[in-house]
């Protein structure tokens, strides 16, 4: 492998690595912090990309797509957890599971109805259409650079929020300490809510921003949701910054892994979730 070749490679794990946190961030927030198993959470991803997909058309741009369904999004996330979730955070896993499995099947019978079975493909904005070249013969798409750069700017946003604001103060209070931190007067139900909301509209806008370069199709939030878990496991349940370490690195394994050696390359992100889980089984980090 040259060194065109290996750049290329290691920013397309990068591109994949930072998708990959936008959506294991809003399942981590949601488990971590809310206790809620959630299997619907590629449902979230796939519904951005429809999203995407149909406002895309109506519209006739891209970014302004992104913005209505990420508000959008978020304003499913506030109503699901008025509506659903706020009753089960009390109850058992296995009955969040048994809820969130079925909000799957809602979820794909929902866009059957609404927009078919389909393949669709997303046109990706003009000024974006281009590539950098690296070589005589290799260049590099500018979409997936601002893929990388949408992602880092949400990661920072998220970063702030929780570690610099009120808001992510009452936050990390409340995953610490629910009833201690109702006792001291703050809205809990209130703050879950904002999370949940938050969680969905990450969701949603990974899956917005990927929709032109992986299209857009039935079922397409099943493979990610699995990858999701394994990166939030790796990194820890409830840790936004393992996450984020556990994505990147779930992103090298992956891609390198299909260019070096495909013969094995499906298998070894899970063997890298083996080994994480073998010598720390609380992950890489604590929550």
């Amino acid at each position: 492998m040259d060194f065109a070749n290996f750049l290329i490679q290691l920013l397309n794990s990068l591109q994949y690595g930072l998708l990959l946190f936008m959506l294991a961030a809003g399942l981590t927030l949601i488990f971590g912090i809310m206790g809620v198993v959630n299997l619907a959470h590629g449902s979230f991803y796939m519904l951005g990309a429809y999203l995407a997909w149909s406002f895309a058309g109506t519209f006739g741009s891209l970014f302004v797509a992104i913005v209505v369904g990420a508000a959008l999004s978020i304003l499913l996330g506030l109503v699901l957890e008025w509506s659903l979730f706020r009753h089960f955070y009390k109850r058992d896993h296995l009955d969040q599971v048994l809820l969130t499995f079925g909000l799957i099947y809602i979820f794909e019978e929902v866009r059957s109805l609404l927009w078919g079975d389909d393949v669709h493909a997303v046109q990706m904005p003009e000024m974006l259409n281009w590539s950098i070249p690296l070589t005589d013969t290799l260049s590099y798409p500018v979409y997936r650079l601002f893929m990388s750069g949408i992602c880092i700017l949400l990661a920072i946003g998220l970063y702030l929020l929780i570690s610099k604001t009120r808001l992510g103060m009452k936050i990390r209070a409340g995953a610490f300490n629910r009833d201690m931190t109702e006792a001291l007067g703050v809205n809990i139900r209130l703050i879950y809510s904002v999370v949940f909301a938050l969680g969905v509209g990450l969701a949603a806008i990974a899956g917005m921003i990927a929709a032109p370069i992986s299209s857009v199709y039935p079922g397409m939030g099943g493979s990610v949701l699995i990858m999701c878990f394994v990166v939030v496991v790796i990194g820890g349940i409830g840790s936004v910054r393992g996450a984020f370490i556990a994505a990147l690195l779930v992103g090298l394994v992956d891609t390198f892994g299909k260019v070096l050696i495909p013969q094995i390359a499906g298998m070894l992100v899970y063997m890298l979730m083996a080994a994480v889980l073998l010598y720390k089984p609380e992950g890489l980090f604590k929550q």
